[in-house]
């Protein structure tokens, strides 16, 4: 169970970080208690495996990564663990995700690729089908972007 200062602190955390020398102590302010005890929830938070991790958002177009592509890939079950940490390791991949396969649609192994054109994307996976020795795999390009959000799993009062 979260307690209400648990859930303002995720719901302030799960918005973008201020931009600022101290980003925790600004969020700290915003939530109306000092930094030293937003830290210690954060901790508590972590250690409880509530919070996994804290990221950020890459607007990849803009840094130069203009293509990128979802590799579903067709694993052998048995070797499912193998080669999601060989395609992990690959630094071009951002996502790594198994995925129950349907009849109509074989692939288990999902992998975002990004890279400067099209064809990078294309050597990308060609280099990590190598690595694992497997060649069942269907890329999808992406051509727009509809939707880019984190989740939000506690609104704030603007967000209701």
């Amino acid at each position: 169970m979260l307690t209400d200062i648990e859930k303002k602190i995720i719901a302030a955390v799960q918005a973008d970080m201020p931009v600022c020398e101290r980003p925790y102590e600004a969020i700290a302010r915003q939530i109306g208690i000092r930094e030293e005890v937003l830290l210690k929830h954060l901790q508590s938070l972590c250690d409880r495996g509530i919070i996994r991790r804290f990221g950020a958002t890459l607007r990849h177009q803009r840094s130069g990564f203009n293509a990128n592509a979802m590799a579903a890939w067709q694993i052998p079950e048995d070797r499912i663990a193998e080669a999601g940490t060989v395609f992990a390791a690959f630094k071009e991949v951002s996502h790594c995700y198994r995925r129950d396969p349907a009849p109509q649609w074989p692939y288990n192994l999902y992998t975002m690729i990004h890279a400067k054109n099209d064809a990078g994307c294309r050597t990308v996976v060609e280099k990590m089908s190598r690595a694992v020795g497997i060649d069942i795999f269907t890329l999808l390009f992406s051509h727009r972007e509809l939707k880019k959000t984190s989740m939000t799993y506690f609104p704030t009062d603007e967000e209701d």
